[in-house]
């Protein structure tokens, strides 16, 4: 059933707890109405359990969607009834896909993406289940962002670590708009920046943009304390000096940037119950620290408080909430 919030906030539906015989056609309407028009069958005549997650911005709509096994498909009298006038994007997050257009089918893995017209049949299926990330974009603004008009074939990009740093950026950004929980506030200039940096090979990204794929590499990287700022330009596509651009207009530098990232990597893993037996000199190693007493020293003057107090502070804090 349907959730209801503010406007700016994340919408849940879920065929969960619904009557069997209904699912598939109220599955069918919900996305038709919050997402994309889709026909919906399940496979060996399972029930299907599936969850979405919409979030409707100006222009753009994310969604988060997992659910059991089945094959949707969008034909072309679909397409004639629910024209959408726009582009698709779906982020692969587990479970194995296929994807079938005239062109031939695909084979997708999590940790990829594939981008298509949705006003071009196609057909998708997860004999495993799914669950993804998608972010529709209105075709006029996708073919001002990247110079395409129109996309003939569907575009597949790998958002893993390691992969194209702006479309791992954008699945992160989506990830933490479109959840049920905590959400956090989706920038929507900065999703179609993304698009467009990530899609078009002409189109330079702003600098808001670039600090977002820097941001997201030195994440994934925390551990290795021999990160350099020419390898994170190298993954970002940047030279070093760029770099030192893009950081300074921030009125940072890439030494601070990395630090804050470390430390505040280092501040969440001490509020987690579940590392409250590992030791302080441990969670500094994870964040790229070799040295404790230069964590410790770090970790005071950014945050006015020594990590040993931050612990006991959080470990107080989770014993008393409600179980």
């Amino acid at each position: 059933m349907a959730q209801v919030t503010p406007a700016d906030q994340p919408v849940v539906f879920s065929t969960v707890g619904l009557p069997a015989r209904q699912r598939i056609e109220l599955w069918e309407d919900h996305n038709a109405d919050a997402l994309i028009g889709l026909r919906c069958r399940t496979l060996a005549a399972t029930v299907l359990e599936a969850t979405e997650i919409n979030l409707q911005l100006d222009r753009v709509q994310l969604a988060r969607v997992h659910g059991t096994s089945h094959v949707v498909e969008r034909d072309a009298e679909l397409i004639r009834q629910r024209p959408t006038d726009s582009v698709s994007m779906f982020f692969g997050l587990a479970g194995e896909a296929f994807f079938y257009h005239d062109d031939g089918v695909r084979a997708l893995q999590p940790g990829q993406l594939v981008i298509c017209d949705a006003d071009r049949p196609f057909m998708r299926g997860f004999s495993h289940g799914l669950e993804e990330l998608v972010l529709k974009v209105p075709r006029e603004a996708f073919s001002d962002l990247t110079g395409l008009d129109k996309i003939t074939q569907p575009i597949v990009v790998g958002f893993g670590s390691g992969s194209d740093p702006f479309a791992h950026a954008l699945a992160r950004h989506i990830g933490r708009a479109a959840r049920a929980e905590n959400p956090q506030p989706a920038d929507e200039e900065l999703l179609l920046d993304l698009v467009g940096s990530l899609v078009s090979t002409k189109r330079e990204p702003m600098a808001s943009t670039y600090r977002v794929a820097v941001t997201n590499y030195i994440d994934r990287h925390l551990a290795d304390h021999t990160l350099t700022a020419s390898q994170v330009a190298h993954a970002v596509g940047i030279s070093t000096r760029h770099l030192s651009r893009v950081l300074a207009d921030a009125d940072t530098s890439f030494p601070k940037h990395v630090m804050r990232r470390r430390l505040a990597a280092a501040h969440a893993l001490l509020h987690d119950p579940a590392l409250a037996t590992t030791t302080i000199a441990d969670i500094a190693r994870r964040c790229g620290f070799t040295s404790s007493a230069h964590f410790s020293h770090a970790f005071s003057s950014h945050y006015g408080q020594r990590a040993t107090e931050v612990r006991q502070r959080a470990i107080v804090a989770h014993s008393m909430s409600p179980s």
